[in-house]
């Protein structure tokens, strides 16, 4: 399963990150839509907006299905033929939606056969493993190239940063009754986890790797269901590493949940005092504060030896660059 996600890069940062070709071989970068509702967080629960990738098509009819724009949109989907005036009365959770049964079920099937393919962008999830009557939480994500993260130019064509991972969604339109906004809902698909997951959770998000699965999923005009459908399968090509028991809380919205730890043998994390300083603030502070007054990251919070050349190392040299820019959106406490 995916209860709970991490997407902390700007606005613009995520659109640079999925840079893609289109059908004409020319190198694109999606654009937003209602990008102000988006704000970043490395602890997204549902409920909250999510950036997702869908085809153009969906907003303009006569746009070319290969193109992609970047939509904000609430996690947990509505589907548009729910009636009551408040979404939120809805008495099951669609946060996910299995594989092996969506297509048995309206809610799903509905929005799946229009061609209400969407992808999911997150820095990576987390995953709870049951030890010894204790939950371990993990954070999930692509294993990251070893080169040194950069940041580059806004034309730059090739994204130097951390790669996002890309989770196959479904997505619908509902509209109030009564009139209003339309609201714009996801689910993510799930499958049986992978081998080297399967330690962890029995269940994983249906991970599209590379560009040319991504494309598939979201060209509904040229990627019948029943073909697209091939994409949804586990993949092995996956990081992880056990990261501290405070992103438990969807409240804790700060860089230390994605810390890396060490398990002792009672599976217990070891947080210095200026990180509990910082976590109590987080607990306290209100939502409304400015962004600039946010807690930021500092190699104070963790205590860890030199990082190695590896996914979990590169992703704790990519935070400490992202608190170095002024000009980056900061994330806030949901």
């Amino acid at each position: 399963m995916c209860g709970r996600t991490a997407c902390a890069l700007g606005a613009d940062r995520i659109r640079r990150a999925c840079v893609y070709r289109d059908n004409h071989g020319r190198i694109r970068q999606p654009e937003w839509r209602d990008a102000d509702k988006y704000s970043p967080s490395y602890n997204k629960s549902p409920q909250s907006n999510s950036p997702v990738l869908v085809s153009r098509r969906h907003f303009e009819k006569d746009a070319d299905s290969s193109e992609r724009v970047i939509a904000a949109m609430r996690w947990g989907l509505v589907p548009a033929w729910f009636r009551d005036d408040d979404p939120s009365k809805m008495q099951y959770k669609t946060s996910n939606c299995r594989s092996d049964t969506m297509m048995e079920k309206l809610s799903y099937k509905g929005p799946l056969i229009k061609g209400k393919r969407c992808v999911v962008l997150a820095d990576g999830f987390y995953e709870w493993q049951q030890h010894n009557g204790k939950k371990q939480p993990y954070f999930i994500y692509f294993p990251q190239p070893k080169q040194e993260m950069a940041d580059g130019k806004d034309d730059d064509e090739e994204w130097k940063g951390w790669r996002l991972l890309t989770m196959a969604g479904i997505f619908d339109c509902w509209e109030p009754p009564d009139g209003g906004d339309a609201l714009y809902t996801y689910t993510i698909i799930t499958v049986d986890a992978s081998k080297g997951l399967s330690a962890i959770h029995n269940r994983m998000p249906a991970i599209l790797d590379g560009d040319e699965a991504i494309r598939k999923w979201l060209d509904f005009t040229e990627v019948s269901t029943q073909e697209a459908l091939r994409l949804i399968h586990s993949t092995e090509n996956i990081a992880f590493h056990p990261v501290s028991t405070i992103v438990n809380n969807s409240r804790n919205n700060t860089p230390e949940c994605l810390v890396p730890i060490g398990l002792g043998p009672k599976m217990e994390t070891k947080v210095s005092t200026s990180s509990k300083m910082m976590l109590d603030w987080v607990k306290n502070k209100s939502p409304k504060k400015e962004e600039d007054d946010l807690p930021r990251w500092s190699s104070q919070f963790i205590q860890i030896a030199a990082p190695k050349r590896t996914s979990a190392a590169l992703m704790q040299q990519w935070l400490k660059k992202e608190e170095g820019d002024p000009c980056a959106k900061k994330p806030k406490t949901q």
